[in-house]
């Protein structure tokens, strides 16, 4: 299952660039990623990592829950056993695609794990202006960075930020955290 997804994320990389008439220097440039990396993930060689993906998605003019959200068939149901899963190679950070893909709701829900120690940083990009999430955390310690602000979540707590301007994910605590993000793309 792991490695069908990151089939399906190295086919919809291609496919956004292309449609977008973009070369893999333009998203080389517009991302900051490398031309050689990108070449490797769309050729299924290479695994992105979370960070990496978000800022290919912002150049491609997405999120990264609205890269996940738009695949699948649409219906109301969203099975346990059918949503999504990815993990992060480099962090070991794993995120379901909780809602159900293909509706018309703006909403996006996604639970995520994050290992001890880990942080994740999601760069700021204009795609995703104006858009706004909610971090529900259920379990571990959250420290999440976003513009000039540190805040520190524990379980129960909920965050609610702006997309755009980038943050950061770390869990300073020995065990998983635990969270719900509740992105709205009404905003974009």
């Amino acid at each position: 299952m792991e490695q069908e997804l990151e089939k399906a994320i190295a086919i919809r990389i291609r496919k956004l660039r292309l449609q977008k008439n973009l070369t893999l220097d333009d998203l080389a440039s517009a991302s900051g990623v490398s031309r050689a990396m990108i070449s490797r993930i769309e050729r299924g060689e290479a695994s992105p990592t979370a960070s990496l993906l978000a800022r290919v998605c912002a150049a491609l003019g997405l999120s990264l829950s609205a890269f996940f959200a738009e695949e699948g068939e649409a219906s109301p149901l969203s099975r346990r056993q059918q949503q999504q899963v990815w993990r992060d190679p480099e962090t070991g950070y794993i995120r379901r695609s909780v809602s159900p893909p293909g509706t018309a709701s703006d909403v996006d829900i996604v639970d995520v794990e994050l290992p001890p120690g880990s942080r994740v940083s999601f760069p700021p990009h204009a795609a995703s202006s104006g858009m706004t999430q909610h971090i529900w955390l259920f379990d571990g310690e959250l420290e999440m960075t976003t513009g000039d602000s540190v805040y520190r979540l524990l379980p129960g707590d909920c965050l609610f930020m702006s997309v755009g301007e980038g943050h950061v994910f770390h869990n300073p605590g020995n065990i998983p955290a635990r969270y719900c993000v509740v992105l709205d793309r009404r905003g974009r």
